[in-house]
């Protein structure tokens, strides 16, 4: 298996390099000193810095104005991303316009994607369930009301997995529930909310920030960022902006899923890097601690992790990538990606604090901002231990099979 990135991949992650170089983790006040969120939108410029550069519009096909890049891409841009903390739904817009160009009809991608694609309405997705740890679709229940009819029209070509289809036409969907910890849902003009029917299929509806029937209550993230607890009160949607498609949601949180791994590979690679130079310049008893065996075994363990989290992130992304019917699932390698990226990163920016002592915790000093982010990552993938378990299922179900 060659993991060698395209010369488009490669153009994709080198403009984000362009985007995000003058970018400084430190230049947004610390959540330590500000009461409430750190700030009351995302960073709005460089949003706009990315659609100039086509970054908003990665995975959209050309008839949408996009690169028609795929998933491996997206991780590429999204490690850039994190390693300045940059503060933007880059993940969850990129995500959910994939997700729509894949399962929507024609009506709903010709609506939404190129004004996506240009920055013009931003996207957000809703992913943790009531309470964090349910799952998200059983958060939400949907339920047609009006005309009954046939499926919308097939996804675009080229579609992983399944072609797409919205609700039957001339009628609405109700949803009824609570999504908790909604991230840009303040910001976001749509938000994609996963449901389930009464016939226990998923669906996902792309609802309005202040619909009818569409409360939010703010909530603080680990990042001192504001979050959305949102409340569907009989919210009506039209049928046209509901995916109904089999897979659409299960596709949609493997790349979400992923993106995470990236943004965690990210961050810990500057992490180890901040932490590399502090031990080089550090002096103790006259020499660097950089020397000492104790903290170069630790550095060392760290790379270890890092170099992990990398070839099972690549490994997910690729396989989500090449999705075709017929092709293996790729719930297997997402599981294996989330384990060394929820362990992983914990590690790194432990290790980090350890070795830059009571400096690490100065809130002058941008670490801790980069602990923060880590451990909202750790907490959005989830526990290593879940995940092994869903693989150890996986393993079973194949074996028996």
């Amino acid at each position: 298996m060659d993991f060698t990135f395209t010369e488009e991949q490669q153009a994709a992650a080198e403009a984000a390099r362009g985007v995000f170089a003058g970018v400084a983790p430190d230049s947004v006040p610390s959540p330590a000193l500000t009461r409430g969120a750190v700030a009351d939108d995302f960073d709005r410029a460089l949003w706009s810095r990315l659609a100039a550069a086509d970054l908003l519009s990665l995975l959209l096909d050309e008839g949408s104005g996009g690169a028609g890049l795929d998933a491996v891409a997206l991780c590429l841009v999204l490690r850039e991303s994190a390693k300045v903390l940059a503060r933007v739904p880059l993940l969850e817009n990129s995500a959910a316009l994939a997700a729509v160009q894949a399962y929507g009809g024609q009506e709903l991608r010709s609506s939404l994607l190129a004004r996506a694609g240009r920055g013009e309405v931003v996207l957000t997705v809703a992913t943790n369930g009531r309470t964090g740890h349910d799952p998200a679709e059983l958060a939400v229940t949907a339920r047609q009301d009006g005309t009954h009819g046939t499926h919308g029209a097939d996804g675009a070509d080229g579609a992983p997995g399944m072609s797409g289809a919205t609700g039957p036409g001339g009628g609405e969907w109700v949803l009824d529930g609570v999504q908790t910890a909604v991230s840009w849902a303040y910001d976001a003009d749509f938000v994609v909310v996963p449901a389930r029917t009464g016939d226990d299929r998923s669906v996902l509806a792309i609802v309005p920030r202040g619909h009818e029937g569409v409360v939010l209550a703010e909530q603080i993230s680990t990042t001192g960022e504001r979050l959305g607890e949102l409340r569907l009160d009989s919210a009506r949607i039209a049928a046209r902006d509901v995916i109904t498609a089999d897979g659409a949601w299960e596709w949609l949180r493997a790349l979400l899923a992923t993106g995470t791994c990236a943004l965690a590979l990210g961050l810990g690679e500057r992490v180890l890097g901040m932490t590399s130079d502090y031990a080089g310049k550090r002096e103790q008893f006259g020499h660097p601690i950089a020397s000492f065996q104790a903290v170069a075994v630790q550095a060392a363990d760290r790379y270890i992790d890092l170099r992990a989290m990398e070839v099972t992130l690549w490994q997910a992304a690729w396989r989500i990538a090449s999705g075709a019917p017929g092709a293996l699932p790729a719930s297997g390698d997402v599981a294996v990606a989330k384990i060394w990226a929820s362990e992983g990163v914990r590690r790194i920016v432990q290790t980090a604090q350890h070795l830059h002592g009571g400096f690490g915790a100065d809130v002058d000093y941008p670490l801790h901002r980069y602990h923060a982010w880590a451990k909202h990552l750790e907490l959005s993938l989830g526990p290593a231990a879940a995940h092994e378990e869903a693989l150890g299922d996986l393993l079973a179900a194949h074996t028996l099979g």
